[in-house]
């Protein structure tokens, strides 16, 4: 009896134990049940949150499209330095320009046929009152220059004057050497003439032996002509010729800052209407001249930025 009394316990013991088991891994189950369920619920809150985060971020859009210049030679170096570092920095994007004079482009800008038209000179009332809206990027120095064999490398205004008036005709008028003066200068329409007689207040009296219609057509003549004096943009100066000083004073940029210097002008690069009224494509260009890029680009090909 005894035998079959522990027999029965031991029975009873493991019965009890399964049923304990059994419970333990149905609460285990549930918990596990709850946990994947919890996960199962957190994963789809988070990716909607992940999801609306990246519908907030801002799309960068890329710049597409052709901006198109036309207007003074002067210009052209900048231009062309402008237009191809734009264009690094975008590469969908194609800037075009050409050079066919100051008044050229701006009547090209009011006609629509450009987006911008390039003066090397402050804008006229006229075209102004076309529509034509002057925007200086950069400051630019007219530089006068000889031929190397002349000595006569210090003028006055005074002097500079009768010479392009017609009035002194010889180099030993004004401390140079017994040799005939060549006259040279642009072409008319040329910016950079308008400033130059605009400056020296002589429009409409200028005594021109040659009329050259490009920048670099004024450095090659003077360059080959004994005697011969011209004007050109400050920054394209080169040791082919001789830059005159001007009231004792060297043409330099910081000269010209300084206010020392009077043969300067304005680099401006027209619109039709406001910068702002142009496309976003216009708008970036003009935008990218302000910034320090756009800045040290001005300064290397030899221009006064515009603060």
């Amino acid at each position: 009896m005894k035998r079959k009394s522990l027999i029965a316990l031991f029975l009873t013991l493991m019965l009890v134990a399964g049923v304990l088991s059994a419970c333990s891994n149905d609460d285990a189950k549930k918990d596990n049940n709850t946990n994947t369920n919890t996960n199962t619920n957190d994963t789809p809150d988070n990716a909607e949150d992940k999801t609306d985060d990246k519908k907030e971020e801002p799309v960068a859009e890329n710049l597409s499209g052709t901006i198109t210049m036309s207007g003074s030679t002067s210009m052209e170096k900048l231009a062309n330095a402008a237009a191809e570092a734009f264009m690094i920095e975008n590469p969908d994007v194609t800037v075009t320009a050409e050079f066919i004079g100051s008044s050229g482009g701006v009547e090209a800008v009011i006609a629509g046929t450009v987006n911008i038209g390039n003066a090397s000179r402050g804008l006229k009332d006229s075209e102004k009152e076309a529509g034509a809206i002057e925007n200086v990027v950069a400051i630019d120095g007219i530089g006068v220059i000889v031929d190397k064999a002349n000595t006569a490398t210090n003028l006055t205004k005074d002097q500079l004057i009768a010479i392009y008036k017609g009035e002194t005709n010889n180099w030993s008028q004004v401390g140079g050497p017994d040799q005939p003066i060549v006259v040279v200068g642009r072409e008319s329409g040329s910016g950079t003439r308008g400033a130059f007689e605009e400056i020296l207040d002589i429009e409409g009296a200028a005594a021109y032996s040659n009329e050259i219609n490009s920048t670099g057509g004024v450095m090659a003549k003077v360059a080959s002509t004994p005697g011969a004096i011209g004007y050109v943009s400050l920054d394209v100066i080169d040791d082919s010729v001789i830059a005159v000083s001007l009231e004792g004073v060297e043409p330099t940029s910081e000269n010209i800052v300084a206010g020392n210097y009077f043969l300067s002008r304005p680099f401006v690069m027209a619109t039709k209407g406001e910068i702002s009224e142009q496309s976003d494509l216009v708008q970036a260009f003009f935008n990218y001249l302000k910034t320090d890029d756009g800045k040290t680009l001005i300064k290397n090909v030899g221009l006064i930025v515009v603060e």
